[in-house]
């Protein structure tokens, strides 16, 4: 505008002709360009130095790693937590409390409890992704939190609810894009029961799925990421309710496969509420409210629950509720002493 005013006070005093308007605003814009696209990008440029700062302050925040220490993790399966516990700074109460037990190396855990009870929360603890805000978790001597991610990914086996394929070969989605011979990736598909199923795809372990594996069918894609989650011959295997979208076909193989890491010494924890899924474990942890409810065999699990009758425990802190809020089968519990019946 300023300069539009000033050209046409410049042609009305005869200093200049009409052309010249026209010429010095399109040289001027030509000059403010780059000033103006700084003021566009200039919320994007706030956003980009707000989150490095967030990085920074994380990676400064994270304790020291120890280098030496962490080839412990992977020699044994022995899985220890300590009055170990996590709380959200939104949450006035701690999302899980005093939880305490040991897992001999080559047990099968199985975790239950109703919604909201912890067990998420309990996991990413298990497999280092949180560390506990009190307390300890500790795989083979180590504290798995502060293990170094390549050794604490070599030694601790996951498989999530939500599976995550990556846009790229099967092959490499088993094996977590490390250089390794096919055979290692081969006996992780055996070990899972997929290796059949893969070879019946176009291109066998060759063939590229889209991201997320968006081509595949749900149970392919479990099958696959318990094949991921065996790869290396993990000391300890996490699976997240592994059977909730297989078919008989693929419970059958998740049996098989939980019998494989069984006599190798592998220690299993697994989510699940099915009873089809559970009968291979030693032990179980029960969760409730975020505490640890019960801890032992199922034998000790059913005589417990059917002796008190019912598993809710109210915290003294919480809002009163009906007692009968969480039911024995919600826990894989019944209550006429018949162990991990089904819920109707």
């Amino acid at each position: 505008s300023l300069v539009l005013g000033l050209g046409a006070w410049l042609v009305i005093e005869r200093a200049a002709t009409p052309g010249s308007i026209f010429a010095a605003s399109l040289l001027l814009g030509r000059a403010l360009q780059p000033i103006e696209q700084i003021i566009g990008q200039w919320q994007t440029m706030l956003s980009a130095r707000t989150a490095f700062g967030r990085v920074r302050a994380l990676l400064i925040s994270q304790p020291p790693f120890d280098v030496a220490a962490t080839a412990g993790c992977q020699r044994e399966g022995r899985l220890i937590a300590e009055n170990a516990g996590y709380s959200a700074g939104d949450r006035p109460e701690p999302i899980l409390e005093g939880i305490s037990f040991t897992i001999e190396p080559g047990e099968s855990i199985g975790l239950i409890g109703p919604s909201g009870a912890g067990k998420s929360t309990l996991v990413c603890m298990l497999v280092g992704a949180i560390a506990p805000t009190h307390g300890s978790v500790r795989l083979g001597g180590q504290e798995i939190s502060s293990t170094l991610p390549p050794a604490r990914g070599s030694a601790i086996g996951y498989l999530p609810q939500d599976i995550e394929l990556f846009a790229d070969t099967i092959a490499a989605n088993i094996s977590r894009f490390e250089n390794c011979s096919e055979r290692d990736i081969s006996y992780a598909a055996q070990i899972a029961g997929a290796h059949d199923m893969i070879m019946r795809l176009p291109q066998g372990y060759a063939t590229t799925i889209s991201e997320g594996g968006a081509s595949l069918s749900g149970g392919m894609r479990q099958r696959i990421a318990l094949a991921r989650a065996v790869f290396g011959q993990p000391s300890l295997v996490i699976l997240d309710e592994p059977n909730s979208n297989l078919d008989s076909a693929g419970d059958d193989a998740l049996t098989a496969c939980i019998d494989h890491l069984q006599r190798q010494g592998t220690t299993v924890v697994m989510v699940s509420h099915r009873q089809a899924s559970t009968h291979k474990m030693h032990k179980f942890i029960v969760l409730i409210d975020g505490r640890l409810e019960a801890f032992g065999s199922r034998e000790e699990i059913s005589r417990q629950f059917s002796n008190t009758g019912n598993v809710a425990r109210p915290r003294a802190e919480a809002v009163a509720r009906p007692a009968a809020t969480v039911r024995p089968f919600d826990v894989g519990v019944a209550r006429d002493n018949a162990p991990f019946a089904e819920a109707p």
